[in-house]
């Protein structure tokens, strides 16, 4: 198994959720993203899985990447929750924790005796997060996910052409959703400093993509015009735009300001359009697209994607190669700047072999945020959390060959 430089696991005790655990029992997207966060920032983050394991382990296309994205920085214990001696181990590390983290179907966690009313009884002090797909009202009992909300919640109406919704080419909703869920998991840690008791907390995927075209509502209330899908969208600026240039390539410019528009026209020798009353503000240029943008598009079509992007960058415009996904593991930003660390993938075909993976998109104290624990292989402590529960040895022992833990 090929070896991970040290610096990927070196130990922080000065992160700032040192000291706190978080019980996570989740799955897919939006609750494991919440538990990242946390983890991330220095929790204790324990992972629940089924005995067989967490499903999206072995999920293949789009989601191979769920388990070994989300799931690093933390520990798993595997359970069977069905069986009461595996309920009550859930229990009592719950009851252990500083925040619970859950996305399940209302009522699978009263069920087993884990909802927030039962664990509050036990720990006064437990923060509980529920990820849900929507917030309590007439939708609750619906079954949500991230396409489900982004269609019904208008980005995919304006991510697609007229006639033609489209989700969002990622889980934005999910990830998201699970970043609100860990900023109100750390809201409720601050008011239990002033409070000593813990409180409930509930993010939610429907209202998640509702805060996302917040600003589409708020031009319809602005202008009583509605907003129209992207595509298809009056664009606030002059130039912004992707544009096809010579040898078939793409690039995506933009001139926002006029002293931006003055500095595009010096760089290009457009001393005509310059002098054009008609595009002498962002306005005018605005009203003069149908007739301007054709002729623009003319223009630069006569250079190359890396000329026009040197030519930029050298006068400080806004501009973009259009890449995928992954080309951006060769990125030389995202290496200079420590954005890729190394994850050992636990699961499927490549298990064992490192993959890098991006990190949180933020820096503290000058560092970021890196892997100490790899992702976990399903059930790789359970024996460890469980004599730290105070189970012996042979108990451990008996759970194990019963089936109950894994």
């Amino acid at each position: 198994m090929p070896s991970l430089p040290a610096s990927v696991s070196r130990p922080a005790p000065e992160l700032p959720l040192a000291g706190i655990r978080v019980v996570e029992f989740s799955h897919m997207v939006m609750g494991p993203t919440c538990g990242l966060v946390l983890g991330d920032l220095g929790a204790e983050v324990i992972k629940v899985e089924p005995v067989g394991g967490d499903r999206t382990r072995q999920l293949l296309g789009a989601g191979a990447g769920f388990f070994p994205l989300f799931n690093r920085n933390k520990k798993s214990i595997a359970l069977d929750l069905r069986r009461p001696e595996g309920a009550e181990v859930a229990i009592r590390l719950a009851a252990s924790a500083d925040v619970v983290v859950q996305n399940f179907r209302p009522g699978t966690m009263a069920r087993h005796g884990l909802d927030y009313a039962s664990l509050a009884r036990l720990n006064e002090r437990l923060v509980y997060v529920n990820h849900t797909g929507f917030l309590p009202g007439p939708y609750e009992h619906r079954t949500a996910l991230d396409e489900v909300v982004q269609m019904m919640g208008g980005l995919a109406y304006m991510t697609g052409r007229p006639g033609d919704p489209l989700r969002a080419g990622a889980s934005v909703n999910d990830i998201m959703g699970g970043m609100f869920g860990a900023i109100g998991a750390m809201a409720a840690l601050m008011q239990r400093q002033h409070t000593g008791r813990g409180q409930e907390v509930d993010a939610a995927l429907f209202e998640n993509n509702v805060f996302l075209v917040a600003q589409h509502i708020m031009q319809f209330a602005a202008t009583g015009e509605p907003a129209a899908p992207m595509p298809e969208r009056i664009s606030s600026w002059g130039i912004y735009d992707v544009f096809q240039v010579r040898g078939g390539g793409q690039i995506f410019l933009a001139v926002v300001s006029d002293a931006q528009w003055q500095a595009f026209c010096e760089a290009f020798g457009y001393t005509d359009w310059q002098a054009d009353p008609a595009l002498a503000s962002n306005n005018d240029r605005v009203r003069a697209r149908p007739w301007f943008l054709p002729l623009l598009r003319q223009r630069l079509a006569e250079h190359g994607a890396d000329q026009l992007a040197a030519r930029f960058e050298r006068h400080g415009l806004p501009f973009a190669p259009i890449r995928r996904p992954e080309e951006l593991l060769d990125d030389p930003h995202l290496q200079a700047s420590g954005g890729l660390a190394e994850v050992r993938l636990p699961d499927g075909e490549r298990a064992g072999t490192t993959a890098r993976a991006a990190l949180l998109p933020l820096r503290m104290d000058g560092r970021r945020l890196g892997v100490r624990l790899q992702p976990p292989q399903v059930g790789e402590h359970t024996g460890a959390l469980l004599h730290g529960l105070g189970y012996s040895p042979g108990q451990v022992r008996a759970l194990q060959e019963a089936g109950v833990v894994g």
